[in-house]
């Protein structure tokens, strides 16, 4: 009995990681169509690199005009919790995937990096924060 009830006391952590990983998936879902209302076309999504890069995944890839926005998309329950998620090695990996990015799709304009923050129902778009 004892070993019955030390099994469902504790925490499940795949479900914990489940779950989180719907909630981002969210979160992703709901950036994306708040680019959209302001005239961005989306261009790629979960775009991954490999080698040269370190494994960055850069969330969203987005388009308009002669601008090119490099969106990291994070779901936390603070804007607090949020930016101390976005480490220095992990900007260093993403500035390097976006410059190949745009070297392999040979583009000339401008671009910049986004973070958008899902805080429950609230969503806090800092332009140009990368």
């Amino acid at each position: 009995m004892s070993a019955t009830l030390a099994r469902i006391s504790k925490p499940n952590r795949m479900l914990s990681n489940r779950t989180s990983y719907r909630a981002g998936l969210l979160a992703e879902w709901r950036a994306r169509w708040i680019l959209r209302l302001h005239g961005f076309r989306i261009l790629e999504s979960r775009y991954v690199t490999g080698r040269h890069t370190g494994r960055a995944e850069i969330d969203i890839i987005a388009r308009r005009g002669n601008l090119m926005v490099f969106v990291e998309v994070k779901c936390r329950p603070t804007i607090d919790s949020a930016w101390a998620a976005i480490t220095p090695a992990q900007v260093t990996r993403l500035r390097a995937a976006a410059y190949g990015y745009m070297g392999r799709r040979r583009f000339r304009g401008d671009a910049r990096f986004d973070v958008i923050i899902i805080c429950g129902r609230h969503s806090h778009w800092i332009r140009g924060a990368i």
